[in-house]
């Protein structure tokens, strides 16, 4: 039980530093700050715990919270409903397995190919586990990359994201989307922080990508439901898609994603272009559609 918590820890030193003392509702203090966001002591008094319990909690020693303990630590560190997960992940892997579990390989049933080419207008796919690529429609592979021609190990959006030129030439706001990927994977490992998947996939992220290791090392979580991406794309032009995402009956490990425009805009029109000429013949000799 000596082992520490280390990503508890960082999590928490993160979190505190964000705070706004005033924000918070304290007291002006004449202290100088040394440091951004609330000492421990102010955390301790606004979760309703003793500074010493908070203390030994942000060293990453293993104790378990109770639930209302856990509630009033994420009050006063002003953690949305990502990092509230978070915070639970984490106190929760002081208590699983350290040995890594085996996991069946992800597959996606022909049900739901059939819905996915059903959507055959609006860009559509199903990401897995570390946001493994699982399945993609024509839409979504003229709009992204076509992941079914790439090797396995390469069927990943962060992957892709984080490594891949043409992503970072595809994204307007590709340092956005970026990081929004890197914070998302950043959520899951602390809900498994003993897949051997996913840590092989941070190790060779952190090797190979400086922004990676960055915003990595920031300790921020994200879960994506809905939002937006601007695209520069090379055959289209710009375009603004929207996209929301749809957890599967049965299999919660998997998520589908659907990116729509809205109707009678530039974008929309974008679409229906990219729609089009996937339809039509194109020269076998130069075929990337990324």
């Amino acid at each position: 039980m000596t082992e520490k918590n280390q990503e508890l820890a960082d999590f928490l030193r993160r979190a505190r530093s964000q705070c706004d003392p005033a924000r918070a509702g304290l007291p002006a203090d004449a202290r100088v700050r040394r440091f951004p966001g609330l000492r421990r002591e102010e955390v301790a008094l606004l979760a309703g715990v003793s500074t010493d319990y908070y203390a030994r909690l942000e060293q990453g020693r293993r104790i378990v919270p109770s639930p209302s303990v856990l509630e009033a630590l994420g009050r006063a560190l002003e953690l949305d409903a990502a990092g509230q997960t978070h915070l639970e992940d984490l106190i929760g892997a002081a208590s699983r397995p350290q040995r890594p579990r085996p996991r069946a390989v992800q597959r996606v049933r022909p049900g739901l190919r059939q819905l996915l080419d059903a959507l055959d207008g609006e860009p559509a796919m199903i990401l897995g586990r570390r946001t493994d690529v699982l399945a993609t429609n024509r839409m979504a592979r003229a709009l992204f990359a076509d992941f079914d021609a790439r090797p396995p190990a390469e069927r990943n959006y962060a992957r892709w994201m984080l490594l891949d030129e043409d992503a970072r030439a595809l994204f307007v706001d590709w340092e956005l989307q970026a990081r929004a990927a890197v914070e998302s994977l950043r959520l899951e490992l602390g809900a498994d922080p003993h897949d051997r998947a996913t840590r092989d996939l941070v190790a060779e992220l952190r090797t190979k990508s400086a922004e990676f290791r960055g915003w990595w090392d920031e300790h921020r979580v994200y879960q994506r439901t809905h939002g937006s991406k601007r695209l520069c794309h090379p055959v289209v032009g710009d375009l603004t898609v929207d996209y929301e995402t749809l957890t599967l009956p049965g299999d919660t490990d998997s998520t589908l994603y659907v990116y729509t425009t809205e109707p009678g805009s530039p974008s929309h029109q974008a679409l229906d272009l990219l729609a089009s000429w996937t339809l039509s013949p194109r020269p076998s000799s130069n075929t990337n559609t990324q």
